[in-house]
C-alpha cells in the first residue's frame, strides 16, 4: 500500500457533526434493549445520592463504551462525538459514570451481578449464544469451567491490591464460563477479590450461582452439567457444591501421598495408549502409537470426612515419560534400564456408561479453553481496573463480562463465521466502523464504508436486530 497523495497535500481537521467512529453500537445497543439491560439495572440498582439517578441508562453507556473498546472511565468519551448524539440519547459524561460507580458498596456489587445473568438469559433467548447443546438424551455434556486470573494493577491508591500466586500485584478475577460443542464460551458467574486471596475462596458460591445461572439458559437442559477446575479447586467445598446442585465434576487434584499411593494400585496392563503430542495412529491395528498412557482406577474423593462429605468417583491418570534428563540421568552416563513417568491425575463424577477413560480425559483436557476467556478480557476491558475504590473494580469486572457476553451474543447472529472469533476480532469487523449520518423524511441512515470486506455479516446483525418486526402467521 502506498500513500496516494504527497503529505503536503494531505489535510485533517475534526469538524464533521454527522460521522461516528463505531456504527455497530448502533445493532449492538439494540440487542441489549432487546434482552432489557436498562430496565433490568433500573429495577435491581438503588445506588444512593443523585450519583446513582438513571442507573439504568449509565450502565448501558458503560457497556458500549466496552463492547467499543474502552478500558478506562476516560475511554468512555468516545460515546460523545461526532454523530452520535443523533442515534444515542444519554451518553454520559466519562467523570459521571466514574462517580456512579464509586458510590457502589458490595450490595449494589451483588445486585450488579443479579442483572449480569439476568442479562445473559436475555440474550441467550434471543440468539443462539449457547446452541441446542444439552438437549435431553443428545449424551453431550455443557461444560462449566471455573478459574481465576490476576489483573496487574499499578500505584498504591488500589483497595485490596496484593501478591497472589504469580507474582503479580493485582486484584483476583474468579469466573465460570459456559461452553458447549458448538458455541464459544460465555461468562455466567464472576467475582473480584483480593490479589493474596489463595484461588478456593467464594469458589462455592460462585459454582452454585453459575450452575443456577447455566440451567436458565436456552438449550442447556437441566442435566448434562460438568464442572471442570484445575488442583487449587480441588476441595469439599467446590465438589460437594456442584454434586449437590446435581452437577458432574472433573477436577484435577494434587499428587499427595494418598493420590501416589493409589496410582501405584494400577496395574501395568491397564494403561492405554491416547492421540498426544507426537502420536501416531495405526490404521491396520486401530490404536495410537503413543508415550501418553491412561488407566482409571474407582476412588472416593474425602474419604477421610463424615460419610455426608465422601464422594465415590473414579480416578482418572494420565502419565507421559518424564524425560528430564538431569533427573532421569546423569550426564555421560547410560539410559536408566526402565520409564521413569510424569502423572497428571484427575477425580471425576462421570459414570463409564457416559464416557470412558479416553474420552473423559479428552474432556478434562478442554478445561483449558477458560484461559483464552481470561485472555480476551485482558485485551479489553479488563485490561485495567480503573478505580482505587475495590467496589467499583468489581462493578467494572461485572460490567466487563456484560460487554463481553453483548460482544458473543452479537456476533452470533452474522453466521457462523464470527461465532467464534475473540473480542478484539469481531469490534474490528463489526463494532468499529466509520459511518456518516443523513436524515430524511425522520429516517436516519448510516453510509457505511463502500466494499467493506464484512458487509454481509454487519447487514445480518442490523436486519436481526433493527429490521421491521416478524408478521404473526395465523
Amino acid at each position: 500500500m502506498q500513500l496516494s497523495h504527497r503529505p503536503r497535500a494531505v489535510r485533517a481537521t475534526f469538524d464533521d457533526p454527522n460521522l461516528v467512529s463505531s456504527a455497530g453500537l448502533v445493532p449492538g445497543m439494540a440487542l441489549a434493549e432487546s434482552a432489557r439491560l436498562r430496565e433490568l439495572a433500573d429495577e435491581w440498582l438503588s445506588v444512593p445520592t443523585d450519583k446513582g439517578a438513571n442507573a439504568g441508562l449509565k450502565v448501558a453507556s458503560l457497556v458500549a463504551g466496552m463492547v467499543a473498546g474502552a478500558d478506562s472511565i476516560d475511554d468512555m468519551a468516545q460515546l460523545r462525538h461526532g454523530g452520535m448524539g443523533r442515534v444515542f440519547g444519554r451518553a454520559y459524561a466519562p467523570s459521571t459514570l466514574g462517580s456512579f460507580l464509586r458510590s457502589f458498596t458490595f450490595g449494589h456489587v451483588r445486585r450488579l451481578d443479579a442483572v449480569a445473568s439476568r442479562f445473559l438469559t436475555g440474550l441467550a433467548d434471543r440468539t443462539p449464544l449457547v446452541g441446542q447443546a444439552g438437549a435431553a438424551g443428545d449424551g453431550e455434556f455443557v461444560l462449566v469451567d471455573v478459574d481465576d486470573t490476576i489483573v496487574e494493577v499499578h500505584g498504591y491508591a488500589k483497595q485490596g491490591a496484593g501478591f497472589g500466586y504469580s507474582g503479580v500485584r493485582g486484584l483476583n478475577a474468579l469466573l465460570a464460563t459456559v461452553t458447549t460443542a458448538g458455541t464459544a464460551p460465555v461468562i455466567v458467574a464472576q467475582r473480584l477479590r483480593k490479589g493474596s486471596c489463595g484461588s478456593p475462596r467464594g469458589a462455592k458460591r460462585l459454582v452454585t450461582d453459575a450452575l443456577k445461572t447455566a440451567r436458565g439458559l436456552r438449550g442447556v437442559s437441566p442435566g448434562g452439567l460438568l464442572v471442570r477446575a484445575d488442583s487449587a479447586f480441588y476441595g469439599r467445598g467446590l465438589v460437594l457444591a456442584a454434586v449437590r446442585a446435581g452437577a458432574e465434576v472433573s477436577v484435577t487434584v494434587r499428587l499427595d501421598k494418598r493420590i501416589k499411593a493409589t496410582i501405584a494400585t494400577i496395574a501395568d496392563d491397564a494403561w492405554t495408549p491416547i492421540e498426544y503430542t507426537d502420536a501416531i495412529y495405526d490404521e491396520p491395528t486401530g490404536q495410537w502409537v503413543s508415550r501418553a498412557e491412561v488407566a482409571e482406577i474407582p476412588f472416593t474423593a474425602f474419604a477421610s470426612r463424615a460419610k455426608k462429605e465422601r464422594v465415590p468417583g473414579r480416578l482418572v491418570v494420565r502419565r507421559i515419560p518424564d524425560l528430564n534428563t538431569g533427573k532421569n540421568k546423569t550426564a555421560g552416563q547410560q539410559d536408566a534400564l526402565f520409564d521413569v513417568w510424569r502423572f497428571h491425575a484427575f477425580f471425576t463424577t462421570v459414570g463409564t456408561e457416559a464416557m470412558d477413560t479416553i474420552t473423559v480425559d479428552k474432556i478434562h483436557r478442554g478445561h483449558a479453553i477458560i484461559e483464552q476467556v481470561n485472555a480476551d478480557l485482558k485485551d479489553s476491558a479488563l485490561a485495567h481496573l480503573p478505580s482505587g475504590v475495590f467496589a467499583a473494580n468489581a462493578a467494572w469486572l461485572v460490567l466487563a463480562v456484560m460487554a463481553f457476553n453483548l460482544t458473543r451474543a452479537a456476533a452470533t447472529l452474522t453466521g457462523t463465521e464470527l461465532a467464534k472469533s475473540t473480542t478484539g476480532t469481531i469490534r474490528r469487523k463489526l463494532i468499529n466502523i466509520a459511518a456518516r449520518i443523513t436524515s430524511s423524511a425522520r429516517r436516519i441512515t448510516l453510509h457505511l464504508p463502500l466494499g467493506w470486506p464484512w458487509q454481509h455479516h454487519w447487514t445480518a446483525l442490523f436486519s436481526q436486530v433493527c429490521g421491521p418486526p416478524t408478521t404473526a402467521t395465523p
